[in-house]
């Protein structure tokens, strides 16, 4: 027993990669570690990128309409309720028509048949003006 340690005959004369050797060295918990730490990276990306899939479709609409998909959007992170996030996918996929142009067409021209300023509607100050004040020019 005073010679050192004579290696069996049917031992392998290298360790396989997952039998650390006699310093203490884990190369396999190593590799392990690396693969862990870039497969929890990627799955957090990825998780993030299909959570914001909503906002990035809403981003093209109108302010409105990404505002509130965006809310919707941090609702379901914040709460875990994926209901949330559904609606703010199928609102993100919806394009509402624009109601608000024709309807600021319709109120300017109501203004000018009744004489007022442009924006004079608004005001209840505001009288409309008369054939013979218009010819007076006032």
């Amino acid at each position: 027993m005073s010679t050192p340690a004579a290696i069996h005959p049917a031992a392998p004369h290298h360790l396989p990669i997952f039998i650390p050797g006699p310093d203490g060295s884990d190369g396999l918990m190593w590799i392990t570690a690396g693969i862990l730490l870039v497969s929890t990276i990627a799955f957090g990306l990825l998780f993030l990128r299909l959570h914001t899939l909503p906002e990035r479709m809403a981003h093209r609409t109108h302010k409105l309409q990404f505002e509130i998909v965006a809310v919707l959007g941090l609702l379901a992170l914040f709460t875990h309720i994926h209901a949330f996030w559904v609606a703010g996918l199928l609102l993100a996929l919806i394009d509402f028509p624009d109601f608000l142009s024709p309807m600021r067409r319709i109120a300017g021209s109501s203004e000018r048949i009744a004489g007022l300023p442009p924006g004079g509607g608004d005001d209840p100050e505001a009288q409309p003006q008369t054939q013979a004040a218009r010819k007076r020019g006032h």
